[in-house]
């Protein structure tokens, strides 16, 4: 891109004290992590891009489904019935607005096995996930590397955010020390959510992080933010942090040891994800023609989806699976090992 194309590009952050040429420039220099592209995960990426970070890596599990296109706001019609997984559609849509950043989407589940070669990716990760399992693996690479990061939540219509920077602030620990237990706290599945509030949260969770690219930690909101768009109340509160936090005050990373549970149920989902023991590269072609005989095959680049009623099922390269219609372990066991052979 040339210098005309550029300021006209960027004129209006130029203008901005806070950022002007010298910050843009870095900008195009930084590399972000965003682990989920759901509701949170879409908007956060679609300011990367369009704010000019050079490289954006977009990492994601699951696939397009009919009920997040009511808050994710990078899928279409289309997607849905494509079965496209979500990194590759918000990928493919980002690079129609901004061709000169370097998208990579991994369409991969965040486990103990790769998350610290994910977070290393980039300068900065930031928090799109829908699970606590998953954020206390990313506390623990996060700190071990040593690489900022932001969580955040949406339930309802309330949400939150946290910026967390190794070394300098209280840890997600910190805040939270153990994961809530079973049930102990609402999820989307239980309330729904509100899905303005979505883009309200990743909107102060992605300028934070676009502070922190910038070098202005000195800006950052200092501790917990939360917000309630549907009723306009806003806080932000204290957090200490703990002396004793096995985490960011012993480096003791039990999460990066322990990894994830090899099944989980997803949320917002009447699913079952199931991680296979070892990773392997399946042909994808080979399956779906196999299971022509039992539904209604899709098969991509990525993945195999069989639609059977009442369940569906989705395959993935590396061997792990979803089994949608069912939040019965036992279940998804049985019917993985009937009709997909895992």
């Amino acid at each position: 891109m040339s210098d005309f194309e550029d300021y006209h590009r960027y004129q209006k952050h130029l203008l901005l004290p806070q950022i002007g040429r010298r910050g843009q420039a870095r900008l195009r220099e930084s590399a972000a992590v965003v682990i989920g592209c759901g509701g949170l995960g879409c908007t956060l990426a679609v300011y990367l891009v369009r704010s000019g970070v050079g490289r954006v890596v977009l990492v994601d599990r699951d696939c397009v489904e009919l009920d997040n296109l009511h808050r994710q706001i990078l899928f279409t019609e289309e997607d849905v019935v494509q079965g496209r997984p979500k990194a590759v559609a918000a990928a493919e849509h980002l690079r129609r607005a901004n061709s000169e950043v370097e998208i990579i989407a991994l369409v991969e589940d965040v486990s103990g096995d790769n998350v610290e070669e994910i977070v290393q990716k980039g300068d900065l990760v930031l928090d799109g996930t829908d699970n606590f399992e998953t954020r206390y693996l990313l506390n623990d690479a996060c700190l071990k590397h040593r690489l900022p990061w932001i969580y955040a939540g949406v339930v309802a219509t309330t949400g939150m955010v946290m910026s967390i920077i190794p070394g300098k602030t209280p840890c997600f620990r910190c805040f939270l020390p153990q994961p809530p237990a079973p049930g102990e706290v609402p999820t989307c599945e239980s309330v729904g959510v509100w899905g303005p509030q979505v883009g309200l949260i990743a909107s102060f969770q992605v300028s934070e992080g676009l502070k922190i690219l910038l070098g202005r930690e000195d800006d950052l909101l200092a501790g917990l933010a939360t917000f309630d768009i549907w009723s306009g109340e806003w806080e932000i509160f204290s957090v200490e942090k703990d002396p004793d936090c096995p985490a960011c005050s012993q480096g003791d990373y039990e999460y990066l040891r322990k990894g994830l549970l090899r099944m989980t149920t997803l949320c917002g989902q009447e699913a079952i994800q199931v991680l296979p023991q070892q990773k392997r590269q399946l042909d994808l072609a080979a399956l779906a023609k196999r299971l022509q005989t039992q539904g209604k095959v899709t098969v991509n680049d990525y993945l195999v989806r069989l639609q059977m009623p009442p369940y569906e099922f989705y395959v993935f390269q590396d061997g792990r699976a979803i089994v949608k219609g069912t939040t019965e372990e036992k279940t998804a066991r049985r019917l993985l090992a009937k009709y997909i052979g895992l």
